[in-house]
C-alpha cells in the first residue's frame, strides 16, 4: 500500500513538474515570437483578450457617448472593448478629490477615457505605475519644485494629480494642441516604459530611441522643428516635454502633423499602435 502511495506521489510530482517546465517553456517561446513579431510590425501580436468583461453603469455610458467624442469614432467592436478597458482601468485605480472638490462620475470617467484611449492600442493599458489620482479643483501648490501646476506625475509614489479646471479646459478647444489630460498621461505612459518590460512598453521605449536617432541625424529637420513653431517651446525642456507635446499634436492635429512631419507623425503612431478612429 505505502508502496504505491509513493509510486502516486512521485507520478504526481513528475506531471506538476513537466506541466510548470512546459509551461515556461511556452511562456519564452511566445515572448520570443512576439518580440520578433513586434520588431517587424511595431505592434503586439494579440491586442484584446478578454477572458470576464467588465461593464460601466448606464451613467457612466451615457457621459461616455456625450462627452468623449474619440469614443464616437470607434467602431462598434471597439467601443465594446473602449468599455471594458475604462471600468478595469477605474476599478483599478484609487481616486481622490482634494481641496473640497467632490468626485463625480462625470470626473472619473473622462480622466480615466482620457488613458484609456492613448493606450487603447496597447495590450497591457494598466499604467502600472499609477495607482492614484488627485483630482484639485484648479492649479495646485506642488511640494516638488514649490510652485503651482495644473498637472504633475509623481512615479515614486504611483501618483498622478491633476487640475479638474484646467483638464477640461483641454478639452474645450479640441485643436489647439494643448490638453492636460493627454499631456500629463503621456508623462504616465512614457515613465511607465521604463520600468516595465510588456510589449507594448518595449515598443514605446524602442520607438522613442529610434525618434530621438532620427532627430539626432537630421540637423535640419531639428532645425525646422523650431522655426514652424508648430511644437510649443516648452516641448525642447526635456526629451519627456518633448514626447507629450508630440502626443498632445498627434491626437489633437493629426493631419497637420502628418503633413508637416510625416516621419515624427509615423514613429509616434507606431509608439502608441494608434490604428483606429481615422489616424
Amino acid at each position: 500500500m505505502s508502496q504505491n502511495l509513493m509510486t502516486n506521489s512521485s507520478l504526481i510530482f513528475n506531471i506538476i513538474f513537466l506541466s510548470i517546465i512546459g509551461l515556461l517553456v511556452l511562456k519564452y517561446t511566445f515572448r520570443f515570437i512576439e518580440q520578433s513579431y513586434a520588431e517587424s510590425k511595431k505592434k503586439p501580436l494579440m491586442l484584446n483578450f478578454v477572458l470576464l468583461k467588465k461593464s460601466l453603469t448606464e451613467k457612466q455610458i451615457r457621459i461616455l457617448e456625450k462627452q468623449f467624442t474619440f469614443y464616437s469614432r470607434l467602431s462598434r467592436k471597439e467601443q465594446l472593448i473602449f468599455r471594458h478597458r475604462l471600468a478595469t482601468f477605474i476599478d483599478n485605480k484609487s481616486f481622490y478629490g482634494r481641496d473640497g472638490l467632490e468626485l463625480t462620475d462625470e470626473i472619473i470617467v473622462l480622466i480615466s477615457a482620457t488613458a484609456v484611449k492613448l493606450t487603447f492600442g496597447f495590450r497591457d493599458y494598466s499604467l502600472s505605475i499609477i495607482k492614484t489620482l488627485l483630482v484639485y479643483p484648479e492649479a495646485f501648490y506642488s511640494k516638488i519644485n514649490e510652485q503651482l501646476h495644473k498637472g504633475e506625475v509623481n512615479p515614486m509614489l504611483g501618483i498622478l494629480a491633476l487640475s479638474w479646471k484646467d483638464f477640461k479646459q483641454g478639452y474645450d478647444i479640441d485643436n489647439d494642441n494643448l490638453n492636460l489630460g493627454i499631456h500629463e498621461f503621456s508623462h504616465a505612459i512614457h515613465l511607465n516604459s521604463f520600468k516595465n518590460n510588456d510589449i507594448s512598453s518595449l515598443i514605446f521605449r524602442d520607438g522613442f530611441k529610434a525618434l530621438k536617432r532620427y532627430l539626432k541625424d537630421n540637423e535640419t529637420k531639428r532645425q525646422q522643428l523650431i522655426s514652424t513653431k508648430y511644437f510649443r517651446a516648452y516641448a525642447y525642456t526635456n526629451e519627456y516635454e518633448f514626447m507629450a507635446v508630440l502626443i498632445e499634436c498627434f491626437i489633437e492635429t493629426p493631419q497637420e502633423f502628418k503633413s508637416k512631419f510625416p516621419k515624427m507623425y509615423k514613429y509616434v503612431k507606431e509608439m502608441l499602435n494608434f490604428n483606429f478612429a481615422d489616424y
